[in-house]
């Protein structure tokens, strides 16, 4: 048995997973004391792996198909749930039609089927931000407020909770029956915040890669584009074919994509990483900015290569002992679509002990 199905044993705050996953903010749900009752995902590699590690209480499907009868649950505490973002996302579509734009109102579906104390909802930060989803953000904040629920959104860093990720998200958060509109969320969070390890020391935990905790190797090739893009970070330029750019070892890395796998996974520089050298990314990011023709004469050295499925894994703060189902590819893209769960531990600690009276602004303030 997992770790992860010890804990949730003796959890008590009844909870339902929409657009589960492979499990990261279920994970950080349980971690925070969430017992799920009902979990939902439409990808059969992230439900086998779910299954696997957190439990069969996942159910195969569109989780449209599944709404009506959800009504069998009563007292529901909590429901949580990340829908797909492609469709609000800069590096997607930006698409309010997108057929996955549409599923933010199946997650309000369930809510007004189960009426649960509270929920959070993740969601890329563009659904935040941007002023051409300012209708999309007002018409939810209205249906949440109309089905009774106190509500609010809050931008999160996931470096601020215990990820070595400079990951961006937004997370819609709503407590049942309030009589204030817009609960303070920054003011909520803060007593979780918790500054991540760098991502050298994330990956302190793992073997070399290729070797014992962290076999998997990715076998996508590493080339230099010959028309590179500079900026003032080495680590922010566009140096390499693909979209795959250096990890900085002393520092976060960017999000983590779904399209790990290929020339999109980040890159890792070995010598760096194990020998304590200067990475080579910042010297030859100095030659080409002095001389452009060094990027049509540098050939990639041997010890750049590509992150291997592991140091995702332990980059999104998944638990060493979780296994993923599915190829290679398919598990870079559970990794890349998970709320990291640390950052998923945060959000549903504070909600929950809001629900349970240990936070310094009780559920009953809210009213």
């Amino acid at each position: 048995m997992t770790k992860i199905k010890t804990i949730a044993e003796s959890n008590d705050v009844r909870t339902i997973s929409l657009f589960s996953g492979a499990g990261g903010l279920d994970i950080g749900a349980i971690y925070a004391g969430a017992k799920i009752l009902w979990a939902n995902d439409i990808k059969k590699e992230a439900f086998d792996s779910y299954v696997l590690n957190i439990g069969e209480h996942i159910h195969l499907g569109d989780l449209n198909t599944f709404i009506s009868s959800l009504d069998q649950f009563e007292n529901i505490d909590l429901v949580i749930g990340g829908p797909p973002c492609q469709g609000f996302s800069v590096a997607g579509k930006m698409d309010e039609n997108d057929e996955r734009s549409k599923l933010i109102w199946s997650y309000a579906k369930v809510i007004e089927t189960v009426q649960p104390k509270a929920f959070i909802m993740e969601n890329v930060k563009a659904l935040a931000v941007l002023e051409r989803w300012s209708s999309v953000r007002t018409a939810l904040l209205h249906k949440f407020q109309d089905l009774g629920y106190s509500v609010n959104f809050i931008v999160l860093n996931a470096s601020d909770f215990d990820v070595p990720q400079a990951r961006e998200r937004v997370f819609f958060i709503g407590f049942k029956n309030g009589s204030i509109a817009m609960p303070d969320l920054e003011a909520m969070i803060k007593p979780y915040r918790h500054k991540a390890q760098t991502v050298r020391e994330a990956l302190s935990v793992l073997d070399k890669a290729g070797q014992g905790n962290n076999k998997s190797l990715c076998r996508a090739r590493i080339t230099l584009s010959s028309t590179p893009v500079l900026r003032k970070s080495a680590y922010a330029g566009m140096l390499f074919n693909g979209l795959g750019r250096p990890i900085k070892l002393d520092g976060y890395s960017a999000t983590l994509p779904a399209s790990m796998g290929g020339n999109k996974t980040p890159i890792i520089d070995e010598n760096a990483l194990y020998n304590g050298e200067t990475p080579w990314i910042e010297g030859y990011r100095d030659k080409v900015e002095k001389d452009p023709a060094v990027a049509r004469q540098e050939t990639v050295p041997s010890f750049l290569r590509r992150m291997t499925v592991d140091e995702a894994r332990v980059l999104q703060t998944f638990p060493l002992d979780y296994e993923f189902c599915g190829s290679q590819s398919a598990q870079y893209t559970q990794i890349g679509n998970a709320v990291p769960c640390n950052l998923g531990k945060a959000v549903c600690s504070m909600v929950i002990d809001v629900l349970k009276g240990k936070s310094a602004i009780q559920y009953s303030s809210l009213f």
